[in-house]
């Protein structure tokens, strides 16, 4: 027997009297618990209340996963604290209600189940999950600036162990399937053509539900939490600071005030209120829709490929094929010979067992990771990727002897972090199929390919580019081809401002607490030796030469040294163990707030330049750019958001008094007038 009544709902009564709920929200690629969601959910309990059932399962008839999360469209309207408050302790109720249906519930996880989908699993008696890499599930929020507030935490901390699931939750990680059942968030892990079949068996039978242990009981006693408190406190603060993220200090006082008290559903709903209209948040679910925004762009074409060819196996190409065989495609890599194929191999193998873990899926990847010294793949790919090093003459020459060989619908990649696509393209007889892809290291780490184009970039390739790299889970960024594209160019004049403080004599260790405390990942220095000073000096070089500017001789003399920052074990830092060795600052006359301003200033004065210019296509494109690009202050919104929230004859003045002090590299670009009148 169907129901029939709802949009986004299907009830379906079986033989065994098994109520099927199935969630296929209505116009939407995926599942959400929008508002009209939970008040289709609202009336199914009702019948659920008012009939006797052998059991429920809750299930997605989305091929995409089985629930997203809330609508976090609708938490934009969710300044007022009262009614956030009054609309998270409703949805409280409904899974209430869940868990207290008389009858077995079950949940059958395929695909993502995020925030809110994790804590409506959690109101149900069992939990299933498929046995797929795609299969992921988490409590996301404290991403968006908030925390678990539909009784996530009071489910997952009484179910789970406690230092389990603030992990979860602080973190924002998701759990594999088999990463899941080993914490005990879910109870079985089955194939896909098994799932049906182990919730009905599970209902039937009614298999003792996992309760909590007395080791799990005893961490959450309430002597016991102040001191893992304490700890958890100390870990959130190494990576984000409680002025810029209330969300994690907010979720450890919660559990350490009120766990296991009757007053602790409450006060969630309480506390997620209180953050939810903070800038922080409402930043945060900006930078949100901005990811959302980038992964739109990759959906403009149908194009998808299924075998990958790069040239160069050094660091990048090599990682750039490892990325694309951990995503399921076919990878030749090609270089002059096997021996310089290896070591890209060799970190291949160390990649996907980190990430796969499971035997038969490392030697599948594996298997689609072919050394190819003589390019036979070349003929045969969709997608041909150059990674060699940057010299004009020896790309040319190398996209000159390929041109032929390769299918003609083929993407045409160039991995160029400066080079001009014009000049690139110079020899190619059909140039308009020359696109850029230009990947950050670390691969396996930086979401961000900026898709380079200029005026001869045909706009289906470009389209084509921008599906690719979603296609292996990257975020694309269109960008015009210009020297230094976007984030090279928006983060140099970042990194030159930290080089000439250093060679004021102003502490490195001292320049990067400014940074960090202004809400930056990493500090500008630190950044530097991690690139590679020979890097920095190599893209300022090209940059200084195209549009102006001056390098700090510091660089020079560290580059000529052989100082080349952690690779060398020396840069501006010395390192020990891969570690900086931070020297306390001592003596320091200049302030925290003007090393924060002259290296923000530089950054948000290139990208104001860069707007102008039509680098990329608005703000909110620009922001997403150097978001995920560069990591800047992600609570911040963006530098442009955050330039909005300045006052243009301050920071006119302001721009004046540095530009006398420090010369001529502080010049505010017209382009801010526009932006704050």
């Amino acid at each position: 027997m169907t129901n029939k009544t709802f949009h986004h709902w299907k009830k379906v009564v079986d033989e065994d009297n098994i109520a099927w709920l199935h969630l296929d929200r209505e116009n939407a690629n995926a599942n959400t618990l929008s508002s009209e969601v939970m008040k289709e959910f609202e009336q199914l309990l009702e019948q659920l209340e008012q009939h006797v059932y052998k059991g429920v399962v809750i299930l997605s008839d989305k091929k995409s996963g089985f629930i997203a999360g809330a609508d976090v469209n609708e938490f934009l309207d969710m300044t007022d604290e009262d009614k956030a408050f009054e609309y998270v302790e409703y949805c409280q109720s409904l899974f209430n209600r869940l868990e207290q249906l008389p009858c077995p519930t079950v949940a059958l996880i395929n695909g993502f189940c995020m925030g809110g989908g994790t804590e409506m699993v959690l109101a149900c008696n069992y939990r299933i999950a498929e046995d797929e890499l795609k299969t992921r599930i988490g409590l996301p929020e404290i991403n968006l600036g908030i925390h678990p507030g539909f009784g996530g935490v009071v489910r997952s901390t009484r179910l789970l162990s406690p230092l389990a699931a603030m992990d979860m939750m602080l973190t924002g990680r998701p759990l594999s399937a088999r990463a899941a059942l080993r914490i005990g968030l879910v109870n079985y892990v089955v194939p896909d053509r098994h799932m049906v079949n182990a919730a009905r068996k599970t209902i039937l039978h009614r298999p003792r539900p996992v309760k909590a242990g007395m080791i799990k009981k005893l961490l959450s006693h309430r002597i016991i939490r102040p001191l893992i408190a304490q700890q958890m406190r100390k870990r959130v603060m190494k990576r984000a600071s409680k002025a810029h993220y209330p969300a994690p200090y907010a979720l450890i006082e919660l559990w350490e005030k009120y766990a296991g008290s009757s007053q602790m559903m409450q006060q969630e709903a309480r506390s997620i209120s209180k953050l939810i209209g903070t800038d922080t948040a409402q930043n945060l679910i900006h930078v949100f829709f901005l990811q959302n925004g980038m992964k739109e762009t990759g959906k403009e074409s149908p194009f998808k490929a299924r075998h990958v060819h790069v040239i160069g196996a050094g660091i990048m190409g090599g990682d750039i094929a490892c990325w694309c065989a951990l995503k399921g495609l076919t990878v030749t890599l090609q270089d002059q010979s096997p021996e310089r194929i290896a070591p890209a191999i060799k970190r291949a193998a160390r990649l996907f067992r980190k990430k796969l873990k499971i035997r038969h899926r490392v030697t599948a990847a594996m298997d689609r990771l072919i050394p190819d010294p003589d390019g036979y793949g070349l003929k045969n790919a969709d997608v041909i990727i150059e990674a060699i090093f940057e010299d004009l003459k020896t790309k040319q020459e190398l996209f000159k002897k390929i041109e032929s060989a390769a299918k003609p619908d083929a993407l045409f990649c160039t991995n160029t972090s400066s080079i001009p696509l014009n000049e690139l393209g110079s020899v190619l007889e059909n140039p308009s199929r020359l696109v850029g892809l230009h990947f950050f290291n670390p691969v396996e780490k930086m979401q961000l390919i900026e898709i380079v184009h200029d005026k001869d970039t045909n706009e289906q390739v470009t389209r084509d580019a921008s599906s690719f790299a979603t296609q292996i889970g990257k975020l694309p960024l269109k960008v015009k081809s210009s020297p230094g594209f976007l984030v090279n160019r928006v983060l140099m004049p970042y990194l030159l401002e930290a080089a000439f403080m250093v060679q004021e004599g102003i502490s490195p260790t001292l320049i990067d607490k400014a940074a960090l405390d202004f809400g930056m990942p990493m500090g500008p220095v630190e950044l530097a030796d991690k690139v590679g000073l020979d890097i920095c000096l190599s893209v300022a070089e090209i940059l200084t030469s195209r549009l102006g500017g001056e390098i700090p001789d510091i660089l020079h003399d560290r580059v000529s040294s052989g100082n080349l920052g952690i690779k060398t074990d020396r840069g501006f830092y010395e390192y020990r163990k891969g570690k900086p060795v931070k020297v306390k600052a001592e003596g320091q006359s200049i302030t925290i707030i003007t090393i924060q301003d002259r290296l923000v200033f530089r950054l948000m004065n290139e990208a104001v330049t860069c707007l102008r210019e039509g680098v990329v296509d608005g703000e909110e494109m620009l922001d997403a750019g150097i978001i995920f690009g560069t990591g800047f202050a992600p609570f911040t919104g963006g530098p442009l958001k955050y330039l909005h929230t300045l006052k243009l004859e301050s920071q006119k003045k302001r721009f004046e008094e540095l530009n006398s002090k420090y010369g001529g590299r502080f010049v505010m670009d017209k382009g801010w007038e526009k932006l704050l009148c």
